[in-house]
């Protein structure tokens, strides 16, 4: 092979002279070229994986995107199961409890206790992870709850008898002879001249009628009890599981203290004791210490137009007799 030579032209001497090239040249030219291709490897290797994803990065990137779709799918789910367990505690509140008279679960109950979700902050789909995971925390306590309060629902189901027949279910006076003038709320007073919260209800009927326990129980108070001046001559009785039933304004008591009576027997008499305008009975029921409408517990004596006919009554926004 023929030796090739390199030549440059010389202006001065207007003629071509071989140029001598020498290692450090060849070095030289090989190192730029070098160097050339791997600053072009390096631009292409930076614009590869900023715009191309490796095998590794696909299948990463598509497992994100599936869990991404089953969280999605499981906050749907965790949604409907939320949807139906409200509905059942609903039922647990409004339906199974108030048949035995029992409080409603506290709101406070359901709740969870509060958690720090912080751990999955900066994550990729950290958000939806951490709703996630307050929904079913939150979920999962209010199943705790609601089978808690099944629980005390199965043991009251066991006492039912017991307990439907200590429970206030009829009128302290025969329907027959009194009638209801003034209901449960905000009403005017006749002696104090003011408005005030009437925590009963007031029967009025003839002096000496015949008052009734309304449940079985224990007489608490018979007569003028302590802190209950107002009242007059009464008549309390603890019928057990949260109830009490108060009896106010007596001409007299047939009960003493202590003593246990059976639903429908004689207590006492209609009178006018204490502060009181009339012959009447002031009624009062007490559940878990508050004072509640009575009308609400005259289920056993009324049909469902005389029900109708005492709550339009008893809403009725008048004076009260005492």
């Amino acid at each position: 092979m023929k030796k090739r030579y390199t030549y440059r032209f010389n202006p001065h001497t207007l003629s071509y002279e071989r140029v001598e090239v020498t290692w450090g040249d060849r070095l030289k030219r090989v190192s730029t070229t070098a160097l050339l291709g791997v600053v072009l490897g390096v631009l292409f290797s930076v614009v590869a994986y900023r715009v191309f994803d490796s095998p590794k990065e696909r299948l990463l990137k598509e497992e994100i995107a599936q869990y991404r779709r089953e969280l999605a799918t499981l906050n749907k789910s965790v949604e409907r199961c939320n949807k139906v367990l409200a509905d059942i505690e609903e039922r647990d509140s409004a339906v199974y409890r108030t048949i035995f008279g029992a409080s409603p679960v506290a709101e406070s109950q359901r709740r969870p206790a509060p958690k720090d979700y912080g751990r999955l902050e900066g994550r990729a789909s950290g958000s939806l992870i951490r709703l996630t995971c307050q929904r079913v925390d939150t979920l999962e306590n209010r199943l705790y709850a609601q089978s808690v309060s099944l629980d005390e629902i199965f043991k009251m189901a066991g006492t039912k008898k017991q307990r439907m027949s200590t429970m206030p279910a009829i009128m302290p006076i025969r329907k027959s002879e009194c009638k209801l003038v003034s209901g449960f709320g905000m009403r005017y007073h006749p002696i104090l001249h003011y408005r005030r919260m009437h925590t009963g209800v007031d029967l009025t009927a003839p002096n000496g009628t015949p008052v009734y326990a309304t449940g079985d129980g224990r007489v608490e108070v018979a007569g003028r009890g302590a802190g209950l001046g107002g009242y007059g001559v009464c008549i309390v009785i603890d019928h057990g599981y949260g109830f009490k039933t108060l009896y106010a304004h007596l001409s007299d008591v047939n009960v003493r203290t202590g003593q246990r009576v059976k639903r429908g027997e004689q207590i006492g008499n209609v009178g006018r004791t204490g502060l009181a305008q009339g012959y009447h009975l002031h009624y009062e029921v007490i559940q878990n210490g508050n004072k509640v409408n009575p009308v609400y517990f005259f289920f056993n004596d009324l049909t469902p137009a005389e029900y109708d006919e005492v709550i339009d009554a008893s809403n009725v926004d008048n004076q009260c007799l005492s």
